[in-house]
């Protein structure tokens, strides 16, 4: 039988890169190879460019004005674990919600458990709905910081950022915002949203390689460095330099991956984000409209394609997420992801803990033909119920 690849995991990383992020990556290490910063002969000075145009590119997508406020990170987790570890001190408030990935929940309780801070959880709906209100009540004249998603990883629901941003900047607290799922997928301006930090990947919405990421770190927030180390810059000086971005990249970059999302940011930014939010919301749409028809099937989230991302979670009665997601994958080679996507938190919000739910989730490189036939195969089993 013939078995169409299709791959609907996008919202771990996105599959398949387009051709320009591989053929930069290629070039470099065939005809540069050099690091960055570090030298002044010609290939070296090349790959600064290279770096120096990625981190221009990316603050010009998020609407930054200075550049150098944009920090290369291993992925969104290094950005979030700087922001929190090195904004926080002992005896500060800090207010989450509960549909945030351990990325943000892991440091934050770590610190909670340690005694220097006092945690706040802000509950959110059983579809992932933030109230702004409902932070605004938390915010108290110890709060340090509010840390955010800007789309849940769970269920796609997109939260109300700007309205967020706004009491958060109203009531002197740093906000932090986990852009991780939306970055490349849904238009971003750090000062509209009115975000002091904003942590991201690079490998998902802006079609780079796995170890990428970055950490926007606003004027006049000054956190401190995760790491500690060789910069190429300041080097006769056993401390680090405080201008950015040196301050927070100590070491070697990960320069051919830098390099690969440089491309990949290039090809988001002529493709157009608005482009790109058009197609994922068209295919979010037919994915919900088809699952909706099964009777059998729980359909997780506010289930509008104009209020969250190209993410669907779903569970079928009688059935574990990791038995549909295994008879998916072996009996017609579709990928899709099964069970609590790092995020427990979130599972236990929607009722769907410790199982966790079969999350579908599209990319600009899906056709309607691939979502067809994901839908086609789960309505073939027969442990699927039509209504008449």
């Amino acid at each position: 039988m013939f078995k169409m690849k299709v791959y609907l995991d996008n919202a771990a990383t996105s599959y398949p890169k387009p051709d320009c992020v591989i053929k930069a990556m290629s070039d470099y290490f065939k005809n540069i190879g050099a690091n960055c910063g570090r030298s002044a002969y010609k290939s070296a000075q090349e790959t600064s460019r290279l770096v120096f145009e990625t981190r221009e590119n990316i603050a010009k997508l998020i609407g930054a004005k200075d550049s150098s406020r944009v920090v290369f990170t291993a992925n969104a987790t290094e950005g979030l674990n700087t922001a929190i570890l090195g904004s926080v001190k002992e005896g500060d408030e800090v207010i989450t919600t509960s549909m945030e990935h351990n990325s943000v929940m892991r440091p934050l309780r770590f610190l909670e458990k340690e005694g220097k801070i006092r945690l706040e959880v802000v509950k959110c709906s059983e579809k992932g709905e933030l109230d702004p209100d409902d932070i605004k009540k938390k915010i108290t004249k110890k709060t340090k910081l509010v840390v955010c998603t800007s789309a849940s990883n769970v269920v796609g629901t997109i939260m109300p950022i700007r309205e967020v941003g706004k009491i958060a900047k109203e009531r002197g607290v740093l906000f932090l915002v986990d852009a991780a799922q939306t970055i490349g997928n849904l238009p971003i301006d750090v000062k509209k949203d009115n975000i002091d930090m904003l942590a991201f990947s690079g490998h998902k919405g802006l079609m780079g390689p796995q170890g990428t990421g970055c950490l926007y770190v606003g004027e006049g927030e000054n956190p401190i460095p995760l790491k500690f180390g060789g910069t190429g810059s300041k080097s006769e000086c056993e401390f680090l330099p405080e201008f950015l971005p040196d301050k927070y990249e100590s070491g070697t970059l990960n320069t051919i991956g830098i390099i690969g999302l440089g491309a990949g940011v290039d090809f988001v930014l002529k493709e157009g984000v608005e482009a790109i939010k058009e197609k994922n919301q068209k295919l979010t749409k037919y994915l919900l409209d088809e699952l909706k028809k099964i009777d059998n099937v729980t359909i997780y989230g506010v289930r509008d394609c104009r209020k969250q991302t190209a993410v669907v979670s779903f569970n079928v009665k009688g059935k574990r997420p990791s038995e549909v997601g295994e008879m998916l994958d072996k009996n017609y080679n579709i990928a899709v992801r099964c069970g609590l996507h790092c995020s427990p938190i979130a599972h236990k919000t929607m009722g769907t803990f410790p199982e966790g739910t079969i999350r579908v989730s599209t990319g600009w490189f899906n056709t309607r033909k691939e979502v067809e036939y994901f839908g086609l195969r789960i309505f073939q089993q027969s442990w699927i119920t039509i209504p008449r």
